[in-house]
Formats: C-alpha cells, structure tokens, sequence
C-alpha cells in the first residue's frame, strides 16, 4: 500500500511546532467526542443520556449556582462545538488569523491568547447573563477565542491586506469593524450570549496589543507555564547576568572562522516561527533581506 497511514499524517502534522495545528486538531476531537454519541441517538434513546452529560460538562453555564459546581466549564467551552457550520467557520477563521498572528508575534503566545480570549470573553457571558437572565443558559464554542485572534491582528497589521470571496481585497481593520458592527446588530436576534462572549474576546485582543507595544505582556504567566523554553532562556539570563568573569590582564586574539550562514539562516528561522518577524533585531532583519537577495 503506497503512502502513509493516517496516523502517520497527523503525528507528522502535530509535530510541525505549529500551535494552530494543535488547536485544530483537539476542537475537531471534542467535536466527534460530542457528535458521535448526538449521531448515535437517532438510533438509540439510549445515546442521548450520553450525549446531553458530556455536553453538560463541557459547556460553560450561565447560573452562577450552576457555573460553581462545573467551573471547567469556562475552559472546555471554547474547544467545543456541536453544529457543523459552527466549528467549519470557527476553525476557518483560527487557521487563517491564527498563523496570521503567529507569523506576527510568534507561536508561543498563540494559545496564551485564545485561552485569554477565551476566558475574558466567558467572564463577559456570565457577568451580562446574571444582570439580565434569572435561568440557566450554556454556552459553546471557540469564537471569543478566535475573535480575540483576529482583533489582535487587526490592531498589530491594521492595513495589512486580506482577500475575500466576492469582495476582494479589503484591509484588516475595515474587516475587523464589519464584524464588530455586524456582532452589535446580532445582539438582540437570538444569540445574545455567544455576542457578548464575542465582544469580550475583542476587547482583550485589542488590549493585548496596545500594552504589549507598550512593554506589558498580558500573556506572559501563560507564557511561561506553556513554553519550556521561554523558561530556559529566562534562567540562562539570569545566570549570564549573575556571573561577570574577571578580565584578564593579557590581550587576547581571535580567529573568528567564517560565518556559517545556514546555520545562523536556521536559527533566525526558528526564532521567527517560535517568537515571530517582531522579535527580530535591525541587524538580523537586514542579514535576512540580503541572504534572500543573494
């Protein structure tokens, strides 16, 4: 049989350093986890008992009574969907602004900031829902963490250019004020929950990047509880900063050998892929402009 097995494809694809993939793959798990006992249940009642727990645990619910025994919930919601068209446009939009953001500002902050987006926006959901509802609602979904994503972007590369179906080319913030326009006027047609959870995904992913222009990264507890080598890196500076060698009284010359060029070019490439193009230097960026015009 030629090719590879399918379990060869997705480890291969998982371990390509890409979070988006991650992030893929477990909300597309947690979607077959949900749907298949759902598919089940139209042949057997008995499925549908299993279907509405696993649901019920995953959700994130409204009632402040309800959200204390579950509090999982304002994680497992946002890697959980039950309707199709729900998780194809979800995950359309996190595999496009997603890597679009990790191109930016690097995959080491792309899960801190859905889980962020996430969170914020679940906060929202139950704030707005215990001041207006008196019942129990749920909610599902990754939009909060996906719009949380998209803003960011927006915010970062505003005039950066995006190619939609039927209307061309259109700037990121015109896209991003569409959506936030189009979300306010949703509010009162049904899905007031999932709106607000929106619009404090989007607030977050605005804010994130105004303080972290300004020096403060929200994401940065996350940061380095996720990223081992963040972690390295922090010690090793500290050891660097800690340890001073005396000088010595004898001058001392070196015959610097010739600059290996691929394997600077491949450092600088993970550091882009693990930090993103900002955490480049002038010089670092300038050396990539002249390698990739020799």
């Amino acid at each position: 049989m030629n090719g590879t097995s399918f379990r060869s494809d997705i480890r291969y694809w998982l371990r390509q350093g890409n979070t988006i993939n991650h992030l893929l793959f477990w909300n597309i798990v947690v979607f077959l986890v949900l749907n298949i006992p759902r598919l089940i249940a139209n042949f057997s009642p008995a499925a549908a008992g299993v279907y509405n727990t696993i649901y019920d645990e995953a959700s994130l619910h409204s009632f402040l009574p309800v959200f204390i025994t579950k509090p999982w919930g304002l994680v497992t919601y946002m890697f959980s969907h039950v309707e199709i068209f729900h998780i194809f446009f979800n995950m359309l939009n996190l595999y496009y602004f997603g890597n679009l953001f990790r191109s930016f500002l690097g995959n080491h902050r792309v899960l801190p900031l859905y889980l962020l987006g996430g969170l914020i926006g679940g906060l929202a959901y139950l704030l707005v829902f215990n001041i207006v509802k008196t019942t129990d609602y749920t909610l599902i979904g990754a939009s909060a963490s996906v719009m949380a994503l998209l803003i960011a972007c927006a915010t970062k590369i505003p005039n950066y250019e995006v190619g939609l179906l039927f209307l061309g080319s259109i700037r990121l913030k015109w896209l991003a004020i569409a959506v936030l326009i189009l979300d306010i006027l949703s509010i009162g047609q049904g899905n007031m929950g999932g709106i607000v959870a929106h619009l404090g995904g989007a607030l977050i992913g605005f804010l994130y990047i105004k303080l972290l222009d300004n020096g403060t990264d929200l994401c940065q507890p996350l940061i380095w509880m996720f990223n081992r080598r963040v972690r390295v890196e922090a010690m090793q500076s500290r050891t660097r900063r800690s340890f001073k060698p005396k000088k010595s009284p004898l001058k001392v010359v070196k015959n610097y050998p010739e600059e290996n060029k691929q394997l600077r070019l491949d450092q600088l490439l993970d550091k882009i892929n693990d930090k993103g193009l900002e955490s480049l230097s002038p010089e670092e960026k300038a050396w990539l402009n002249k390698m990739s015009q020799e």
